[in-house]
This record gives structure tokens, sequence and C-alpha cells, in this order.
């Protein structure tokens, strides 16, 4: 998964993604279409190409670029950074997606040919094909143990990390030859795994960065060849020095260290400002990869508000924007984006993005973490959670439920039936009847409207009489969207008992609650409004960051034994009955209380041809050109 949480998600309807419905093919690692959605490609690629020109695209209101490494902490996680921004200058290992339907590894666009499994799934061997980097070094098998020792150095540092994963399962690991690196691994895996979660996290690392000074001899650093006989020393430096160059917003264009690509895009120009034009790309002429860059020029401009970014729009000031939903008409059924654009010489495509959104439990909380601990409970805290009219009020209908923990759009296979059920609406549709019941079943009464345990017998295990359901719930600040939702949420809840106390933070402040968990200081919050993107670093679905114990994305300590389980199976076998286990089991479990999840439309000007909303929230601009 990758691993990045998105508060920014609502700020834009959605993250940016797909506009197409799939399904991904597991046995061969494939994915054929099941149906294009409306506008799913934005523009027609038909038309002659006129060569050149500059593509104007906004950013999602409030939303600016802010680390450059790909080496990327969790504070800075974001598929704006990530998949918007960094992969336009430096691609991954393995590039997944391309600028269609696809959610599956695109090998063609990948500075490695397909990894080769052994030895019963012990041994990947990964092939480099050659291609340069931007100062004429090739990339090569240096440049992968230079990312897989920083991983062994500092994993913390990295946001997709996690404990008992890579690299901490690997046994060993070398290069043979100039190209070519060889994992061995402590145990078998499933293939589809270790390469949509494992291997997807890799990006390869230029000579350039290996370095603890400025202006110092490129691979004067030595972490591509450290080891831990120092206790990575090496990569320790290099870590520290990178760290603070990324941190420098200011100098992302004009340091040298970042001048060095291997995408098909070098950055030209940055500023820090809030608004106007934050981030200029021209073409990398010496980037190796199928598709080359046929504009000029790519400029990025940043807006504070939906507001402002929607004017932009009517003053054909953008190519490609967001369009906020109180300025379409309300879609329904299987109507995702309305007949007709409000923008003149605009088309409207869905941007859907594979994620999940839900409210995150403290089980630690000393207080009310043992009746959270108890299904029952968290299942009529879902039960009261009314997702069909979250989507259609505050949406206008451009939304879906979420039923598990598999994002259901875009449509695909690893969504198992439990998901489905109840018209789309999951296991536990809304119901304040059956919330009630539940509670009342269970010991709970009301006392002076707040549900509280009498017969702590019944309550379950480590519930204290006279325990109340009264909760906070901490949620990002200066989102509406976000205050809607949880105003409707607030309201229904209090109709079975449940008091919830919502209180909008600064989302510095909601993550620094997180990271606290489970034993620092900060760690007494009951509930967190949260959402993830299954599209950074990994890319199957699975619970590893989220629900597993210790998961480095699990702040609200979830721990099931059966959970871990399931989820181990995944990393081990191919099959997709195993997996739906695990899919099955998180549905009816309830680790989070599931959120409905929106998307954006996006509006991409009649003269730009070949703009695609990718599933995996990338734009890939190399494709775009004018036809006018």
């Amino acid at each position: 998964m990758v691993g990045n949480s998105r508060w920014t998600r609502r700020a834009a309807a959605a993250a940016v993604g797909a506009g197409a419905l799939l399904t991904l093919g597991i046995a061969g690692c494939t994915v054929s279409p099941v149906s294009a959605s409306a506008g799913a490609t934005a523009s027609s690629a038909t038309a002659p190409a006129v060569p050149g020109g500059i593509a104007r695209v906004a950013l999602p209101a409030g939303v600016t670029p802010n680390w450059i490494w790909p080496y990327v902490p969790r504070a800075n996680a974001s598929e704006y950074n990530i998949q918007g921004f960094e992969r336009l200058l430096y691609r991954p290992l393995y590039l997944f997606g391309d600028n269609g339907p696809s959610v599956s590894v695109n090998y063609s666009a990948s500075s490695a040919d397909a990894p080769a499994y052994s030895d019963g799934g012990r041994t990947v061997t990964i092939t480099l094909k050659g291609w340069k980097w931007s100062d004429g070094e090739s990339v090569d098998a240096s440049d992968v143990m230079f990312w897989l020792n920083m991983m062994e150095a500092q994993p913390s540092g990295f946001y997709g990390h996690v404990a008992g994963l890579l690299p901490d399962n690997l046994a060993s690991y070398g290069t043979v030859g100039a190209d070519t690196v060889v994992l061995h691994l402590k145990a078998p895996v499933s293939s589809i795994w270790f390469t949509y979660n494992q291997l997807a996290q890799i990006t390869p690392m230029p000579a350039a960065w290996d370095v603890t000074s400025a202006n110092a001899k490129a691979g004067s650093g030595g972490c591509a060849s450290d080891s831990a006989a120092d206790n990575w020393a090496r990569c320790d430096a290099v870590f520290a020095f990178l760290t603070a160059q990324a941190s420098n917003t200011r100098t992302y264009a004009s340091n040298p260290l970042w001048g060095v690509v291997d995408g098909p895009w070098k950055l030209s120009g940055f500023s820090t400002a809030a608004s106007g034009a934050v981030a200029s790309f021209v073409p990398n002429t010496a980037y190796s990869g199928p598709q080359k860059a046929q504009l000029s020029k790519l400029t990025y401009y940043a807006y504070p508000d939906v507001t402002s970014e929607y004017t932009a729009l009517k003053n054909g000031q953008l190519d490609f924007g967001y369009v906020p939903p109180q300025h379409l008409s309300p879609v329904s059924g299987t109507q995702i984006v309305p007949a007709s654009s409000p923008l003149s010489g605009y088309t409207l495509s869905a941007a859907y993005s594979p994620g999940i959104d839900y409210f995150v439990i403290n089980f630690h909380n000393p207080t009310v973490g043992p009746a959270f601990r108890q299904l029952y409970v968290r299942r009529a805290l879902q039960e009261l959670i009314d997702q069909d009219g979250i989507v259609n009020s505050v949406d206008r209908g451009y939304g879906y439920p979420t039923t598990g923990g598999v994002p259901v759009q875009p449509t695909n296979q690893w969504v198992p039936a439990i998901q489905s059920l109840n018209s789309g609406r999951g296991p536990y549709p809304f119901s304040v009847d059956s919330a009630t019941a539940l509670l009342t079943s269970h010991g709970w009464t009301h006392a002076g409207d707040v549900m509280t345990c009498e017969k702590p017998a019944l309550c379950g295990p480590g519930v204290a009489a006279g325990t109340k359901l009264s909760l906070t719930l901490d949620y990002a600040a200066g989102i509406p969207a976000v205050q809607q939702e949880v105003a409707i949420v607030t309201a229904d809840a209090a109709q079975a008992g449940i008091e919830i106390k919502a209180v909008a933070k600064p989302r510095g402040v909601i993550a620094g609650e997180s990271g606290s968990c489970p034993s620092g200081p900060a760690c007494t919050w009951d509930m967190l409004f949260d959402s993830w993107s299954f599209d950074g670093s990994a890319f199957e679905p699975t619970g590893d960051q989220l629900f597993a114990t210790g998961g480095s994305s699990n702040p609200g300590s979830y721990s099931d034994p059966t959970e871990d389980r399931l989820i181990g199976l995944t990393h081990t076998s191919n099959s997709l009955t195993v997996f739906q286990e695990y899919a099955t089991y998180t549905a009816e479990q309830l680790p989070a209380i599931w959120m409905p999840t929106a998307y954006a439309v996006t509006a991409t000007s009649s003269k730009l041809a070949g703009v695609v909303n990718n599933p995996l929230a990338m734009l890939l601009p190399e494709y775009w050109f004018f036809t006018r």
C-alpha cells in the first residue's frame, strides 16, 4: 500500500486517480479493462499534434509539493509529492500503470526487466536495462544497492517500511556484474505480493546523491557499498545530508543534486508560494524510456481554495484542473460525471483513487479502548455511518461507500463478495435501530442521553461499569466537506446514544497524535479521521501497514492474531482465494470505521490531447500534446 495518508483527499473531492473501471488479472499480473467510465480519457488523442506548448495544470486546492527526494518520510507521504511530482523526475525500479486503465507493472516503462523468481520463491533476480541518468551515468545495480542499503540504515525514514518486510525479510543481497541484483529471502514469497508491494518500493538513486556535502565527488558518501560492518554509518551520513537538502524546498530547482534525473522531465522552476506557479518542468532529453515528452513545458499552479481554482478554469487560465462538486449537477445511479460541462471548452472526467476513507479507532485508549475491542461496539458505530446520505448530500453523488479494507473503485477482483452485500453497502449498512439494539442487548442503557455500561458482564472483557460511549473525533481543519461529513455522523450517532465530540485540528497536530501511539503522551485520542491510497509504494491492497500488529500506519494499535495470519498468507500465496479470505475477515472485523470515499472530477481543455486520469493517481504528461 502506498502508505501515504491522504488528508487532502477531500480538498480535491478526491485524489488524482482513475477515470476507468478495471479488472485486475492476478494470475499473469495483467489488467484488462471492463468498461470505460465516462470521461476516462480526458481528451482525444486522434487529432494531429502541434509540437511544443506549455500545459498549465492546477494542483488540488491547498496543495503544494514539499518533498523531492524519493526516500519520503511519512510526514511528507502524499500522492501529490510522489505520483504527481517526484515520479515525473525519478522513476521507480518498476513503474505501475500507464496512460490508460492499467494498474499492472509497466515493464516497458521500467528501468529493469521483469524480476525472475527461483528457488521456490526464495531468490529474486533483477536485471537493469542500462538506462541513463541525465548526467550520463547508467541506471545500474549500484543504484539499487544504494536504495536497499539506505533502507537498512534508516528504515524509519521511509514511509513505506514495515517491520519484518523489506529489507528485514532479506537473508542477503548483492550484485552480479554491473546490471544485476540478486535478493535472497529468508522465506518463500508470493511473486505477486513481492513485486507489487516490495520491489515497488525501490527507486534507484544515482551516485550523484551518494554524497555527504555539496560539490562532493559522486559516490564519495559510500552508501551504495556500505554494510552492517560499520553499522551503516556511511549511509547514515548520506541520509542526514540528503534529508537536509530535501527539506530546503527553496533550492529544489537550483540544487544540482535534484537535477540528476532518469524520468521524462526535469525541474526548471520551483516556488514555495501558496498560490501561483509553483513548479515548472521541461523535457529530459536524456530520458531512456519509451515515451518522450511532447510538450515544451509543464507548469503546476497552486490555489488556496477551490473558488480561486474554479475561477481560473472559467477564465481559461488552465489546461487541466478540478471542478468542485457544487459547480456540477448531481449524479446518481451509474452516472459518474454530468452529461454536460459547466465549463465551455473543457471535457470532464472522473478521477478515482484506489483508496479507503475511515475513522482510526484507538484500541490503546485506557477509557474507551476496551469498548472498541468489542466487535459489537465497532459494528454499532459502523451502522451509524449513513454513507449513502453523505455521498448524496455532501458529495452530490460523486462518491461511493467504503465497505472494507479493499477499495471498491476502480472496480477490481481484489474486492471480496462481502463488501458488495446490501446493494454495495457492505455487511453493516446504516441502521440506527440495529445499532441501538446491539448496544442495549450487550448491557448498555441510556443515561443522560449517552449509552452507559450498566452490566459489565454483558458489555465485554475490560469494559468497566459506568463506561460511557462519549467519544472525541479529531479531524483535519479547513476542509468544508469533512466538516459536513462529521456533522452528519455526530447527529446520527446521537440517535443511538453515542456522543461524538468532533474537534477540528491542524493536520500536523493530528499527525503528531497518531505518531505518538501506542505509548506517547499524546496517545489519548479516541478516533481520528484518516484515509489511505494503495498507489505509491505498494499496489496489492493487503493490510501490512494498516491492520497488522505493529503496522507502521496502525496508530490505533489494532491487533488480531487471525488478521496477522491472513495478512501473512497473502505474502506467500498468489491465490485470489487466499487474498479474499484476508479481505473478508477485515470487512467483518472492522479494524476501522469505514467512511465514504469521494472522487474528483477534472476538466481538460479541448486543445490538450492524450490526457488520461490514471487509476493510480499518477500524471503522465509525457503523453500530452496540444492539437491547436
